[in-house]
């Protein structure tokens, strides 16, 4: 009882709460890309095919993009600290079943019931932290919330990966399950109760179609984040059967696009309010080129290395450029806002692996890349027809 004493005594506005955050985005980000370090071990297990395994990918982007509107909607009216509370609930029990998991459905529904959690958990997450950071922080608060996602493809996904070669990708799971149970405790201990602003209403939804920047922004993520999953949730089994690494090499590699991941959540903290149209033309230009690069620079580990330097840093400024401006354009429904970015993330990462799924069976492993740079062209070209216009555009808000 006094743990949740101290919390609701504690300041509104507090560092120590918005780190606490991004710590949780981190074991959410973890639970969400680790699969792409497991899946031959998962294909293996089930006897299936790396391109089929790769489903466990598209179903759980494809969940998170079904239910972040609907379901951030039902709890909009929800206390916001005790709605975390239970969305870690969920993800605890759905790592339970998932490390038991007797089968690739049973391993499905699993994954299922993480989606659910995570369609609410990143549409409340970041306006819980820009609401606790002091006034006029919210690029640093964004900052710490994207340095803790990537965070987990610096460690955690490399880790987990690690870990499921050693012992089993079973065991990955059931250990992220119980650092989520740690991350739950220490969320109720620095927390405050936050209450809803209820900017989730339906009513906010025909407002928010009606704004071009918002509705450009999000077909721009949709296609770098479809350009990016495209290549990067078969970049295992790439990089070890077209590039010839080894083990070590690929966990190397997966390392080196999350530290990236780090240095471009600097980059936009810093650079963010000074070059803004920058900020989104450059990484756009380097994951194309990433993109194009990869089949020919797979081939040496240096120049892998090399790549994956450029191409953490371009796809996390893309993610954190992008997200600023949905709180910019939809500052009065940021709940709503945030909810229909992460479904369009995850509409990009589900259709990402769809793509190089099929890739891979009717066209081969090698492709992957030069496929997904189609969509990073179309990127490209969309801002120069609309994006020019829109993106430095004095933001209005019609009238709900």
């Amino acid at each position: 009882m006094a743990l949740f004493s101290r919390a609701q005594q504690r300041p509104e506005h507090s560092w120590l709460a918005v780190v606490a955050l991004s710590i949780a985005a981190f074991i959410f980000n973890t639970t969400e890309f680790v699969p792409v370090g497991l899946l031959p071990n998962i294909a293996a297990s089930f006897d299936m095919q790396v391109a089929h395994t790769g489903l466990i990918m598209t179903v759980y982007a494809w969940a998170v993009t079904l239910f972040s509107l609907p379901f951030t909607m039902m709890t909009a009216r929800f206390e916001r600290r005790g709605l975390l509370a239970c969305l870690f609930v969920l993800f605890i029990l759905s790592h339970v079943l998932a490390a038991f998991a007797w089968s690739f459905e049973a391993l499905l529904v699993a994954r299922l019931g993480i989606a659910g959690a995570h369609a609410v958990f990143w549409a409340i997450t970041i306006p819980m932290a820009v609401r606790l950071a002091p006034e006029g922080k919210r690029a640093k608060a964004l900052s710490f919330i994207i340095t803790g996602s990537s965070l987990a493809t610096v460690l955690g996904v490399p880790l987990g990966t690690i870990l499921g070669q050693a012992v089993g990708w079973r065991t990955t799971f059931g250990v992220i399950g119980v650092l989520a149970l740690c991350i739950l405790l220490l969320l109720l201990s620095v927390l405050p109760r936050i209450p809803s602003t209820v900017s989730g209403s339906i009513k906010v939804l025909p407002s928010l179609l009606k704004r071009p920047q918002l509705l450009y922004v999000y077909a721009t993520l949709a296609l770098v984040i479809g350009a990016h999953f495209t290549a990067y949730t078969y970049i295992t089994p790439f990089l070890g059967e077209v590039g010839g690494l080894g083990e070590t090499a690929i966990v190397a590699t997966l390392f080196v696009i999350g530290m990236e991941g780090i240095v471009g959540g600097i980059i936009f903290a810093r650079t963010s309010d000074a070059h803004p149209t920058r900020l989104l033309i450059m990484p756009m230009a380097v994951l194309l080129l990433c993109l194009l690069l990869l089949h020919t620079l797979s081939l040496n580990l240096v120049g892998m290395l090399t790549l994956a330097l450029a191409w953490g840093v371009a796809i996390t400024i893309l993610a954190m450029v992008l997200q600023n401006k949905v709180l910019e354009v939809a500052s009065d429904a940021s709940d709503i806002g945030i909810a229909m970015f992460s479904g369009v993330y995850n509409l990009g990462i589900g259709g990402g692996a769809l793509i190089g799924g099929q890739v891979i069976m009717h066209l081969g492993l090698p492709m992957v890349g030069y496929v997904g740079s189609v969509l990073a062209v179309l990127a490209l070209l969309l801002f120069c027809v609309l994006g020019r216009k829109l993106w430095l555009k004095p933001v209005r808000k019609p009238l709900v």
